[in-house]
């Protein structure tokens, strides 16, 4: 059941609901001890006395708590009242990437000052050991202020994971942060490692970031054909070649009289 407004959980009130995803609720709340707006992440009470999923809401908790970094969500504080356990955070207000992307196309200047502001922000956990395993354009928030954040570390993991695919959804989902035999991440944006459910490492998240990078020159993304994994699972089949769309290759220049050497029609 959704929370209303005037709602209290230990030192925080509830204001109004953001939103919800695959972890739980978001809420706008106000910290009555700083006096200041913080986002309110809830497990539903409907999932409380599921031992999974309660652990991988704990294991955000931890991952986040590990992470201090201008181009990180920060977290504040967790806890639990009655059954309901709650993570705190920085309350953002602005776009995700992909709202960005679908509004308008993105300028060259722009595109590089994100990728820079992307790459600190993985660089700084992949030093902690910490892989996200879902990066994504909506899992990149844009501030009003013209910060950049990545979000949402709920399928992050500081050891090795194994998985095995399954079609049941673009986004896919996990038990555990240790448990193997689900896939963790979005289809479109998992290195083919992930895909196989072979070991992972940050080069994961490199194929990930690059899947993006793309999206931000090109304007469409990486892979958009629904049975783009099979190459992944099947690397005899293409790979790569058989589903990324090639840029648009330029035409070749005339042979200049006058300079040997110069290419040739």
């Amino acid at each position: 059941m959704a929370l209303t407004s005037g709602t209290k959980l230990g030192p925080y009130e509830i204001l109004s609901r953001v939103g919800a995803g695959g972890m739980g609720e978001v809420y706008r709340a106000r910290d009555m001890r700083l006096e200041r707006t913080v986002a309110l992440k809830i497990l539903p009470t409907t999932f409380a006395g599921d031992a999974d999923r309660l652990q991988r809401f704990e294991h955000e908790a931890r991952i986040l708590s590990a992470l201090n970094h201008p181009n990180l969500l920060a977290i504040h504080d967790v806890g639990a009242q009655n059954g309901t356990h709650y993570l705190v955070s920085e309350f953002l207000e602005g776009q995700t990437l992909r709202e960005k992307m679908s509004s308008d196309p993105l300028p060259q200047r722009r595109v590089i000052e994100y990728a820079l502001e992307i790459a600190r922000g993985l660089a700084a956990a992949h030093e902690k050991g910490i892989v996200h395993r879902d990066l994504k354009p909506d899992n990149i928030f844009l501030t009003k202020d013209g910060r950049l954040k990545i979000l949402d570390f709920g399928l992050a993991k500081q050891s090795f994971m194994a998985s095995t695919v399954s079609e049941q959804s673009e986004t896919m989902g996990a038990p555990t942060p240790t448990t193997p035999g689900t896939v963790l991440g979005t289809v479109g944006y998992m290195s083919p490692e992930q895909v196989r459910g072979q070991p992972l490492d940050v080069r994961s998240d490199l194929f990930s970031f690059g899947a993006i990078l793309y999206e931000m020159i090109a304007g469409k993304r990486a892979f958009k054909n629904r049975d783009w994994s099979g190459s992944f699972l099947h690397p005899g089949g293409g790979g790569f070649c058989e589903v990324l769309p090639p840029f648009a290759r330029p035409p070749r220049s005339k042979p200049h009289p006058r300079i040997p050497g110069s290419p040739v029609s």
